[in-house]
């Protein structure tokens, strides 16, 4: 099932990717800008972060799963377990959506501790990399997992 789920996840990453190539010569229209579209593009927390993998594979998350350092999985303090978060890499720009399924990081100045996976596909060159969190609702996900089953 995991693996399923990271399988889907990087499916709705890759079709979330296609249709953000940039509009040539595109006029914007000045709009005025509510509260709501403000906050949409609000980040939830902007911070360090490091990852975690061959040390801890197999032991038992905070949610009862085991730890994959493969899949696209994430620790948090505060955030609730199940929680989607959308992680930019703000280095390169590079992002992917997680599933917080532990809690964590327990070292100062870091918000947020990635599989390896999930750090292998933002590119941490560093053990380090300075991140920018979006929460990501459930139900976005879940149509992109059902449009994705869909087309298979």
């Amino acid at each position: 099932m995991n693996r399923v789920l990271s399988i889907l996840m990087t499916a709705l990453v890759l079709v979330a990717s296609v249709g953000a190539a940039p509009v040539p010569k595109h006029q914007r229209t000045k709009t005025t800008v509510t509260s709501k579209a403000k906050d949409a593009h609000t980040a939830y927390q902007i911070g360090n972060a490091s990852w975690y993998g061959k040390s801890f594979h197999g032991r038992t998350t905070a949610s009862g799963e085991d730890f994959d350092m493969f899949e696209l999985t994430a620790a948090h303090r505060q955030l609730p377990l199940g929680s989607y978060v959308k992680v930019t890499n703000l280095r390169n720009g590079k992002w992917v959506i997680v599933l917080v399924n532990d809690r964590g990081p327990y070292i100062k100045n870091r918000i947020l501790d990635l599989s390896y996976g999930a750090a292998r596909m933002l590119e941490f060159h560093r053990g380090v990399e300075k991140v920018r969190l979006d929460l990501v609702e459930p139900e976005t996900v879940a149509a992109a997992q059902n449009s994705l089953a869909g087309s298979q």
